[in-house]
């Protein structure tokens, strides 16, 4: 692509429809391409798909940061599909908060399955917002919902644990 930038088809539409807009009304205001929030994925077998930073990039750029990963093992609809599901995700927040920085899924359909992670880093929607979206079932995108799960998880303050324990052994008697 002469134009530079990630080296997808979706980008270079992205692109055009910038120049377009801003060749008939750039005179009014200018529009800028952002590529903060472009999917990238790779059509093998199994796809890979990403959206915002890689773990690798993360550490480079000195950022604290969480990891989160489910896998496709764990969800019903992969297992029906598949004998040996090979599918992972891997989600990248910032560290105590749950906004989104990165997320990379291997699987037969990552190119699907990045969608709502796009939009939810785009719209700045955290990994809470994930996770109280209801995913059908049996759907391969429930493995968004577990790792949505997964971060919750090693975010549940232990204390209201301890006391939630005491508190339902009251109610047993």
């Amino acid at each position: 692509d002469a134009a530079g930038g990630p080296q997808f088809t979706h980008a270079a539409s992205h692109m055009a429809w910038h120049a377009a807009v801003n060749g008939l009304f750039g005179m009014f205001k200018q529009f800028t391409v952002d590529y903060s929030d472009m999917p990238m994925v790779t059509y093998t077998h199994p796809e890979v798909a990403r959206v915002g930073l890689t773990e690798a990039e993360a550490q480079t750029q000195g950022i604290d940061y969480e990891i989160s990963e489910h896998h496709m093992r764990h969800v019903d609809r992969a297992i029906t599909e598949a004998e040996q599901p090979e599918g992972w995700i891997k989600l990248i927040t910032a560290r105590g908060s749950d906004k989104i920085l990165g997320v990379t899924v291997v699987d037969d359909q990552a190119g699907e399955l990045i969608q709502e992670w796009v939009l939810a880093k785009r719209h700045k929607l955290g990994v809470n917002k994930i996770l109280a979206t209801i995913h059908a079932y049996p759907t391969r995108s429930e493995i968004n919902k577990y790792v949505a799960g997964n971060w919750k998880k090693a975010h549940v303050p232990q204390q209201a644990l301890k006391w939630l324990g005491k508190w339902f052994a009251w109610r047993r008697g």
